[in-house]
C-alpha cells in the first residue's frame, strides 16, 4: 500500500481557485486545547459511568476484578489515543479512522469502514446516549414507576434535533455547548467522587472485604465486561475526527489526549469506588440506574441533583458524539464515497450542516427500536475491528515509512498492545459465545461491495442525482469545500 495525497492549498479558511474562478469554502479551526479536553473528556463521560458499572460486575463477578476492568479499559483507550495522536501528525486530516485506512489501505476498506460507520455505528451510538439523557430526563416526571417508551423516545428524539439545530449554527456555539457541559458533568462527578470518601471514612468498606470472590475467569465473560466498560471510555479517539478544525493539531491533539484521558480514567476508577462503598453488589447489581440509586442512598432528598446531572452528562456526550460522527459523513463525502451533498458546507456559518442532518435522521430511525446492552455490545465488536485495522496501519507507516514527518512519535510497544487487544475484543465473544446477530452485523458490512463497485469504482451515477444535489444545495445553501491538510 502507498500513502495516498491529494493537493491542497493554504490558507486557512478560504482561498480563490484560479482554475475555476470561484471561492472554495472551509471549515474554521475553531478548536483550542481547552475545546480539545473538552470534545475528549466531554464525549467520554456519557452514560457510561452511569449504566455500564452493574454490566461489567455482572460479568466479572466480584468489585476487585471489575475495578480492574475499569483500569485496564482506562489503559488502553490511553494507549489507543496515543497511537492515534501518532497518526494525526502524519495525516492531518479530519475523519479518524476513515480517512486512515483511506490514505494507507485504500478506497475500498475505506469505503466499507464509511458505509457502515455513517449508516450504523455513529447513528446507533448517538441513539442509545439519547435513550439514556432521555430516561434520565424524564424519571422525575414519573416517580415510582417506568416511564412510558414513548415519551422516552420522543424525549431523545427531542434532544437529537436540538443537537442537530446547535451543530448546523456554529462551531463555535457547538463547542461553547461542549465545555460548559463538559465542566457540568465533571461537577456531577466529583460530587460522587466525595460522597465515596466520606462513606469510606465512616467505615462501609465491606464491599471491599474479599473483592476477588466470585471472579468470572471466562475469556468471552472477560471480553464483554471489556466491551462495556469499553462503552463509557469510548470518545478517546473524537479528536481525530476534526484535526482539520484544530489548531495547530501537531501540538493541540497529543496535549488534549494527555490530560483528558487521565483525568476521566481517574475519576471513572473513583467513582466505582463510590458506588461499591454506597450499595452491596447484589444492591448495585439489582440497580437499573446505578447514579440514581446512590443519590438516593446517600443524598436523601437531593437525590434529584444526581438525575439531573446524569441528563446534563448524557446531554453534552450526545453533542460530542454528533458533533464528530457528522464529520466522518461530511470527508467520506468528500472523497467520493458518499453522495456529494454531504460533502458540502453552509456559505455563511461554515458548517456540514448536510453531513450533520443526514447523521441526525440515521439516528431518529435507530431510536425507534433501541437495547441499550445490544448496541453497546454490538457497536464494540464494530468500533474495535476497525480500530485494529487502523491501528495496524500505524505500524505498517512506523516500519516501512520512518520516514514521514511526525511531530509526535509513540513508542512502538503501544500499538501492538493496542492491536493484540483489538484483536481480543473481536474475537473472544464470538469464540466464547457466538451469537447470530454478529454475523449478521459482518454481512451489513461486506453488503457495501454491492454499494462500492458500480457507484463509486465505476462512478455509474444516475443523472436525476446531479439536479437533486443542484436543488438541495439552493434549498440549504451549501457549496463544495476542500481542506485544510499538509
Amino acid at each position: 500500500s502507498t500513502m495516498r495525497r491529494r493537493k491542497t492549498t493554504d490558507s486557512p479558511h478560504s482561498s480563490i481557485d484560479p482554475s475555476e474562478g470561484k471561492e472554495k469554502l472551509r471549515l474554521k479551526q475553531e478548536v483550542g486545547l481547552i475545546s480539545g479536553v473538552s470534545l475528549i473528556a466531554g464525549t467520554m463521560i456519557g452514560s457510561g459511568i452511569f449504566m455500564s458499572p452493574e454490566w461489567v460486575l455482572h460479568h466479572m463477578g466480584s468489585p476487585a476484578s471489575s475495578l480492574l476492568i475499569w483500569a485496564a479499559c482506562g489503559l488502553l483507550a490511553m494507549f489507543g489515543a496515543l497511537s492515534y495522536a501518532e497518526l494525526g501528525t502524519i495525516i492531518k486530516e479530519s475523519g479518524g479512522e476513515y480517512i486512515y485506512i483511506l490514505r494507507i489501505f485504500g478506497s475500498f476498506p475505506a469505503f466499507l469502514f464509511a458505509y457502515t460507520s455513517v449508516i450504523l455505528v455513529r447513528p446507533a451510538g448517538l441513539a442509545a446516549v439519547c435513550l439514556s439523557f432521555a430516561e434520565y430526563a424524564v424519571a422525575p416526571f414519573y416517580p415510582g414507576c417506568s416511564s412510558p417508551q414513548v415519551v422516552i423516545k420522543c424525549t431523545a428524539a427531542a434532544c437529537i434535533l436540538l443537537l442537530t439545530l446547535i451543530n448546523c449554527l456554529n462551531v463555535r456555539l457547538a463547542t461553547s455547548v461542549m465545555n460548559i457541559f463538559t465542566a457540568a458533568k465533571l461537577l456531577a462527578l466529583l460530587v460522587i467522587v466525595v460522597g465515596g470518601f466520606v462513606l469510606l471514612a465512616k467505615g462501609q468498606t465491606q464491599s471491599f472485604q474479599s473483592g476477588f470472590q466470585n471472579t468470572t475467569a471466562g475469556i468471552g465473560a472477560v471480553g464483554v465486561a471489556f466491551y462495556q466498560g469499553l462503552w463509557s471510555y469510548d470518545g478517546w479517539n473524537n479528536l481525530n475526527y476534526v484535526t482539520e478544525e484544530l489548531k495547530k493539531p501537531e501540538v493541540t491533539l497529543p496535549r488534549a489526549v494527555m490530560i483528558a484521558i487521565p483525568l476521566v480514567t481517574c475519576l471513572y476508577l473513583l467513582v466505582n469506588v463510590s458506588y461499591l462503598a454506597a450499595m452491596t453488589p447484589s444492591e448495585l447489581l439489582s440497580s437499573g440506574a446505578v447514579a440514581v440509586t446512590w443519590g438516593d442512598k446517600v443524598l436523601g432528598s437531593w437525590a434529584w441533583v444526581i438525575s439531573l446531572s446524569v441528563a446534563l452528562s448524557t446531554f453534552g456526550s450526545s453533542n460530542g458524539t454528533f458533533f464528530s460522527g457528522g464529520r466522518v459523513c461530511y470527508i467520506a463525502a468528500r472523497e467520493g464515497h458518499m453522495p456529494d451533498i454531504l460533502s458540502m458546507a453552509h456559505v455563511r456559518r461554515l458548517t456540514p450542516s448536510p453531513a450533520l442532518l443526514f447523521t441526525s435522521a440515521m439516528s431518529l430511525i435507530m431510536i425507534v427500536s433501541g437495547n441499550f446492552t445490544s448496541i453497546v455490545n454490538f457497536f464494540s465488536f464494530i468500533a474495535w475491528l476497525f480500530y485494529g485495522m487502523t491501528i495496524s496501519g500505524l505500524l505498517y507507516l512506523k516500519i516501512k515509512k520512518p520516514e514521514l514527518p511526525r511531530s509526535y512519535k509513540v513508542p512502538i510497544i503501544i500499538p501492538i498492545i493496542v492491536l493484540i487487544a483489538a484483536v481480543y475484543l473481536v474475537l473472544a465473544p464470538i469464540i466464547d459465545q457466538p451469537q447470530i446477530e454478529i454475523l449478521y452485523i459482518v454481512l451489513f458490512i461486506f453488503s457495501g461491495v454491492i454499494l462500492y463497485f458500480p457507484l463509486v469504482r465505476f462512478k455509474c451515477h444516475p443523472r436525476f442525482l446531479q439536479r437533486v444535489t443542484l436543488h438541495l444545495q439552493l434549498f440549504l445553501e451549501v457549496a463544495p469545500t476542500t481542506r485544510d491538510a499538509n
